[in-house]
């Protein structure tokens, strides 16, 4: 049924559940499973002076975070099973849910399955949820777990 899966994560502990979940069904399915980290652009351009030294470390920390949340799926993908085909991909300068979306409409798709924060109340209405726009924004089913 799905034959390529995107798996949207950040390395916590709501997007590992969320790994488990996609693994499964990249496994049951014979699916092909590409794990994205969207690294959000540098939230300080056009504040005060530029300092390419923070903009380098915010960088430097994306890469790295990044690399640590497709480490937790590349285990999982190797782990309790047949090997399930895993694509590692990093997006920079872009909002989580557009980054989403776009790799969604471009890279043929059939599911994505991210996280939920749980955020409610107040802190959802002032922050937004990247769930909640994936899922009104985006061409193919989106699986959101808790």
């Amino acid at each position: 049924m799905f034959k390529h899966i995107l798996l949207a994560t950040d390395g916590s502990p709501e997007s590992e559940h969320a790994a488990k979940l996609a693994v499964g069904l990249a496994r049951t399915h014979g699916s092909r499973l590409t794990a994205l980290y969207v690294a959000d652009p540098y939230p300080y351009m056009g504040i005060g002076e530029v300092n390419p030294m923070g903009l380098q470390a915010y960088a430097a920390a994306a890469q790295q975070l990044a690399a640590q949340a497709h480490a937790q799926v590349e285990a999982l993908c190797t782990k309790d099973g047949p090997p399930v085909t895993l694509q590692a991909r990093l997006l920079e300068d872009v909002a989580a849910a557009r980054g989403i979306v776009e790799t969604a409409k471009g890279d043929g798709i059939d599911l994505v399955v991210m996280g939920s924060h749980g955020r409610s109340g107040f802190a959802r209405l002032m922050l937004g949820s990247v769930a909640t726009k994936v899922v009104a924004e985006s061409p193919v089913p989106v699986l959101v777990t808790r």
